[in-house]
């Protein structure tokens, strides 16, 4: 669900200690951006087929501490008062063929035909950037892009103590990464294996490789790792991989998220570090992400060494392990889906099509039936003129094929409806008064033999309600058409699902959060970075 932003530019970027913030480009940028696209960009060397720009552009230091600007100076003979400077992770979103891919991190305009720059780094992660000279709020080059990089004065540390890194088969290779779950201070860094089975390497970029012997099946190898920078800090960190028998499946288990992220987790401090110790802290494989802010799942899965889908501004998926194809970005097909599918065992050709959508938001159900005492039928035209019954009509369509083969590739279709469900509105669970509405966007998944995981583990909704909206939000801020019931309390319900249909079975499924999370507006420090609860179902994959 979305809301008007609690606090200015200026205040989030004063909170944002460690999420990094895309935010909205020039209007004129906006409105004039081409399609995005699908995932990583190449090297802006080469890139473009346009004439090469004529001004310049410098950066004072290619090595800036977080919390200091970055200095850059400009020269430019196409004057224009919309002219601007925008800065992007690098690799990342960047426009790298003078076209639109995603929103900046921070931009500023450069109205003159030389002249110098501040852009801020409060909010931004270590790591590389890239900045851009752009023309009249577009996307044209108006210099060579210039590359940077930001570190931090803060210790050393890990993002958690004990790391679950992805499955191993004995007898067979392994390879991952914890290079990217360091944080603070990490110039000069370099990773050593202090202890743990032999067949374990780590290397000083913190590639975890080797080949389990058959002894090792079924056991679980802890390593522990340290890490160290240049000022001679030092962190140690315990790495766990379960290794299965060479015949057996590699994930007899998987762990499924759907998360809204809020803006990509900017609205907290330290939003991005506390994001990450969430799922390994959980051992989650397959997340799917909304409001991920253009680059949250490219982010998270180079910090967390997995597979990404960032399937434009909003929706994207994370997974421990590849994704072997890809869907259509919603800009192509009209649907507010992302749809991928990730092999979990190549070696007995195991595999899932997860399918994750982010629907409408406004009119909103709950608060027509509650403050607005619509009839049933009212509610259901309303949610028509939302746009999710439309919307879930056409990704049902669109995952008609891979419905029909969830016999061989189960099928998850997750996400944040922005709807309850007709599971939780019933005439034993009466709800604002109601009993029995048919809201389509659970309905429809239902007809087409999917199953809701969380009522499958949970089936009575009052000993059960599930609610994932809002941990945060406890009394109603207006707007959506109900401004007198503003100050009452807010309607919580069950709005994000992951449902399934296959040969899976579900073990548990609960609405997650991390901590106790304080209500709007003090919820800066919450551990949990989103206003939505998650929704995490295990399943066993026979």
């Amino acid at each position: 669900m979305r809301r008007i932003p609690l606090i200015s530019a200026a205040a989030l970027a004063a909170i944002t200690a460690t999420a990094s913030l895309a935010v909205a480009d020039p209007a004129g940028a906006r409105a004039s951006a081409a399609t995005p696209a699908a995932s990583g960009t190449p090297s802006p060397q080469g890139a473009s087929t346009a004439a090469a720009p004529g001004g310049t552009l410098t950066v004072k230091s290619a090595v800036v501490q977080a919390g200091r600007p970055i200095t850059f100076t400009y020269t430019t003979t196409a004057l224009d008062a919309k002219n601007w400077i925008g800065l992007y992770t690098d690799p990342g979103n960047g426009p790298v063929d003078q076209r639109y891919v995603g929103p900046s991190l921070t931009w500023a305009y450069t109205p003159h035909g030389n002249g110098t720059v501040e852009l801020p780094t409060t909010g931004l992660e270590p790591g590389n950037y890239i900045a851009f000279s752009l023309a009249k709020d577009g996307y044209k080059w108006l210099a060579e892009p210039v590359k940077l990089r930001v570190t931090s004065g803060e210790r050393l540390r890990f993002v958690t103590e004990t790391i679950p890194l992805r499955n191993a088969r004995a007898e067979s290779a392994y390879s991952a990464t914890v290079q990217g779950l360091l944080r603070g201070d990490t110039d000069g860094m370099a990773f050593q294996k202090v202890s743990g089975p032999s067949w374990v390497k780590v290397d000083a970029r913190g590639a975890v490789t080797g080949t389990p012997p058959a002894a090792e099946s079924a056991t679980t190898s802890v390593v522990e790792v340290r890490a160290a920078n240049a000022a001679g800090d030092s962190r140690t960190a315990k790495l766990s991989i379960d290794v299965r028998p060479p015949g057996a499946r590699l994930v007899p288990e998987l762990k499924a998220l759907s998360w809204n992220l809020w803006h990509g987790g900017s609205q907290v401090k330290g939003g991005r570090e506390k994001q990450l110790k969430f799922l390994l802290d959980h051992d989650i494989d397959v997340v799917g992400l909304q409001e991920s802010s253009g680059v949250s799942a490219a982010e998270l899965a180079a910090a967390l060494g997995w597979d990404h889908y960032q399937a434009g501004a909003d929706v994207g998926v994370i997974s421990r392990y590849p994704i072997v194809s890809r869907g259509p970005l919603p800009s192509v097909s009209g649907l507010p889906v992302s749809n991928v599918t990730i092999e979990l065992d190549e070696r007995h050709g195991e595999k899932i099509a997860l399918w994750n959508a982010h629907l409408g938001y406004t009119p909103y159900g709950p608060y027509d039936a509650c403050f607005g005492k619509m009839t049933v039928q009212q509610l259901l035209d309303r949610e028509a003129q939302s746009k999710r019954t439309g919307q879930i009509e056409g990704i049902m369509r669109a995952m008609e094929s891979d419905l029909r083969a969830a016999d061989r590739t189960p099928v998850l279709l997750m996400g944040d409806f922005n709807a309850p469900s007709h599971l939780d509105w019933t005439a034993a669970n009466s709800r604002c008064g109601y009993r029995d509405v048919p809201w389509p966007t659970s309905v429809l998944p239902e007809r087409a033999g999917m199953k809701d995981s969380y009522r499958v583990a949970n089936p009575d909704p009052k000993a059960a309600p599930g609610i994932t909206w809002s941990p945060i939000y406890k009394t109603f801020t207006g707007g959506y058409g109900h401004d007198s019931h503003k100050g009452e309390p807010e309607p919580l319900d069950r709005i994000d699902f992951i449902h399934y249909k296959g040969n899976m079975r579900v073990k548990s499924s609960a609405a997650v959060v991390e901590g106790v999370p304080t209500a709007i507006p003090d919820h800066q420090n919450n551990q949990w970075t989103s206003d939505h609860a998650a929704v995490l179902t295990v399943f066993d994959v026979p």
